[in-house]
């Protein structure tokens, strides 16, 4: 079973990049989708998921306007479309995989989460 994030690198403040985490080993259809993050000294949160039941998508509020969740199912593949960063978005972005329908929508549900990415590094300067 593999996770593989991909996109990531330095980009300047205002400036957009898209990260992309490609599946392999497991039956990508019957998992949910979410991509995490983590800055240094800081806990990982969610930034978004998308349901394996319906294809819907859930954003932390404070971040919806500029980040985008989308998927290719034929390439097994899913993407993290970032744009207007900011050096406060400089983190470790991992996907993961999780086996129930639908997206935990209290307080992510990071463990229950059966597989993660290696993570990306996403460097946003001022």
């Amino acid at each position: 079973v593999q996770l593989v994030e991909s996109g990531g690198g330095l980009v300047q403040a205002g400036g957009s990049l898209r990260l992309s985490c490609a599946a392999s080993g497991f039956t990508f259809d019957d998992y949910s989708i979410g991509w995490f993050r983590q800055a240094p000294g800081k806990e990982r949160e969610g930034i978004t998921c998308i349901s394996s039941r319906d294809g819907s998508k859930y954003y932390e509020e404070s971040l919806k306007d500029r980040f985008a969740i989308s998927t290719d199912n034929a390439e097994n593949t899913v993407y993290l479309q970032m744009n207007s960063l900011k050096p406060e978005d400089t983190a470790v972005y991992y996907c993961a995989a999780d086996p129930y329908e639908m997206c935990h929508t209290v307080g992510w549900g990071m463990h229950q989460y059966e597989y993660w990415g290696q993570g990306a590094q996403v460097t946003v300067s001022s």
